[in-house]
């Protein structure tokens, strides 16, 4: 599965082709994780299955199997509701590595000896010679009392399991992604559940022509203002929003919607807590971390993983590895390269994003921005950032803004009074038909649709014809759709001429001024606009257009029209 492959990178200077290079301080630790990962877990397919061995897993006589990674402990015991909280009445045996392995028989009855939604702990005994409580690590559920500021760990096995019906929906073309976070998808001042999100915000999900859901905040956070970004539980799916097997419906619904549904994965922080979190599971400074400071996020004051030592049941179709560290820490890119080539090995067509700002920005939009100013393309020369808005094949809605959500998002804090009011999104606005939101909502929606259809999101970058700072409009064209934008605020023009490349009868499929919108509805969608032999702007034909102020007007080439020059020209090049 792993070899040793070159990386291409494009090459300025040697106008578009690809060079080949062996990038040697990204490859060492990768090699040296696989080969430790081959000693101590038996492969890298071995240990991505550890969910499966670690924690708590019952056998098939109904015993009990647990299983911990404590290397700085001096004992371990299982204690909870039971066996009557008795602290050392279950021990674990050292093995190696630092594993601690314990088995409990069942009950004279042959159920499990642990009952499901009953309480655990894990005691821990340090080489300091203290005792300490913690949750496991692999728990899969969590959960806290109403006046509790602990999370307790809560032994989750069902007796009928929820069962996927539908399987994950086909790899898109292009990606239109709704980032959604489950807690505040109610209009009301609460934390919202994923029942909720199953019955009230999926099916406009759907409705509005997303192809992708970008889950937020599932994995359990202790403090709720952290936007998620502060784990404390990473296998468990945060019970504020209601049980593991709610999130299994939610998202086995959205793949009936043929939706597939992206899993945030928060592998930089992970949170300071200690009774409720990682931090310092087995006594010492490190275990899961580097030591202080390596180990130390002053800005988010949280946890930084030693990735040197580092799917999922809710069956999630796609990863977003998010709040990554800077990109020149070698053992965070092992990690990435790992999980990459074994997410694609193990699934066809996977999706997985890496959404670090400082990678994006300093690697991916410089190289593009290269390649399409060697291309000839005339993209706009100062920054790289507005071109980009025309390459890309994938779109991304943070949830509320497809209709112009009015109020910003702020969650529950001390800064704030623990207030919830900008904690939520007001879907109630959109029933409101004498506001401008629903009118927002059908343009986003039918953006969508019209991109469905028609695929420039798939395409080949655009080409970008006009730029023209004194009237305000940027005009391009990708997948044989013609963008013309107006954003002068008060000025409309008449005859203006863009530019096209292929000849042939272009008819309106989506604009801005359709009374649905809140437009005027002045533009007829049956004209038919023909191209004229004139070259314009750097392309070989052009039309002339009437657009209005602040406007925006997708139009399809319906017919080519084949000039018999051209028709030679293709045929000697086949």
């Amino acid at each position: 599965m792993f070899q040793n492959k070159s990386m291409h990178v494009y090459n300025t200077a040697s106008r578009g082709q690809c060079v080949h290079y062996v990038y040697l301080p990204h490859l060492k630790p990768l090699t040296e994780c696989v080969l430790l990962l081959e000693e101590a877990e038996g492969g890298v397919d071995q240990f991505t299955r550890s969910y499966r061995s670690f924690g708590v897993q019952r056998l098939p006589d109904n015993s009990l199997f647990f299983k911990e990674w404590a290397p700085a402990a001096e004992a371990l015991f299982l204690t909870g509701e039971f066996n009557g909280w008795d602290k050392f009445s279950c021990p674990y045996s050292k093995k190696e590595f630092g594993k601690w392995e314990l088995t409990i028989p069942p009950k004279p009855d042959n159920s499990p000896a642990v009952d499901h939604h009953t309480k655990l702990k894990v005691v821990v005994h340090t080489k300091d010679g203290d005792r300490i409580y913690r949750i496991s690590p692999w728990a899969k559920y969590v959960t806290r009392e109403e006046k509790s500021v602990i999370y307790d760990w809560v032994h989750w096995d069902p007796p009928q399991p929820y069962v996927h019906i539908h399987p994950r929906p086909k790899k898109p073309k292009s990606l239109r992604i709704y980032e959604a976070h489950v807690g505040i998808g109610s209009p009301e001042p609460k934390i919202a559940s994923y029942k909720n999100f199953t019955h009230n915000v999926l099916p406009r999900i759907k409705d509005l022509g997303y192809n992708c859901i970008q889950l937020m905040a599932i994995m359990e956070h202790a403090y709720y203002a952290s936007f998620g970004y502060q784990i404390t539980s990473f296998f468990a799916a945060s019970s504020r929003y209601g049980t593991p097997d709610e999130l299994k419906e939610m998202v086995d619904v959205a793949h009936s919607m043929g939706i597939v549904v992206l899993l945030d994965v928060v592998h930089s922080h992970a949170s300071k807590n200690t009774e409720d979190g990682l931090n310092a599971f087995d006594g010492s400074d490190s275990c899961f971390f580097h030591s202080p400071p390596r180990g130390e996020h002053t800005l988010w004051d949280s946890r930084l993983f030693n990735y040197a030592r580092y799917f999922t049941p809710q069956r999630f179709s796609c990863f977003c590895t998010k709040k990554i560290i800077p990109v020149h820490i070698w053992e965070e890119q092992a990690l990435l390269s790992l999980s990459n080539a074994f997410l694609n090995s193990l699934f066809n067509k996977c999706v997985s994003l890496c959404s670090s700002f400082q990678y994006i920005i300093q690697c991916l939009v410089s190289a593009v921005w290269a390649i399409i100013r060697e291309q000839g393309s005339p993209f706009i020369t100062n920054s790289p950032f507005p071109s980009l808005r025309a390459l890309f094949n994938n779109t991304l809605c943070v949830a509320g803004n497809e209709f112009g959500h009015p109020e910003w998002l702020d969650f529950p804090r001390e800064g704030n009074n623990q207030s919830y009011h900008y904690a939520r999104r007001q879907f109630n606005l959109l029933d409101m038909d004498h506001l401008r939101y629903c009118q927002l909502y059908a343009f986003d929606r039918d953006m969508n649709r019209t991109e469905d259809k028609y695929g420039w999101l798939a395409a080949q970058p655009a080409y970008v014809s006009a730029k023209h700072e004194g009237d305000k409009v940027i005009v391009f064209d990708r997948a044989n759709v013609l963008f013309i934008f107006n954003f002068h605020p008060n000025k409309s023009f008449q005859d203006y001429r863009v530019g096209v490349e292929a000849p042939g009868k272009y008819k309106i499929k989506l604009d801005s001024d359709e009374v649905q919108y809140g437009g005027h509805g002045r533009l007829d969608h049956n004209t038919d606009f023909f191209t004229e032999p004139q070259p314009f702007n750097g392309r070989s034909n052009s039309i002339v257009f009437f657009f209005y102020i602040c406007f925006v007007v997708l139009v399809l080439c319906k017919y080519l029209m084949v000039v018999p020059e051209l028709f030679k020209e293709k045929v000697q090049n086949l």
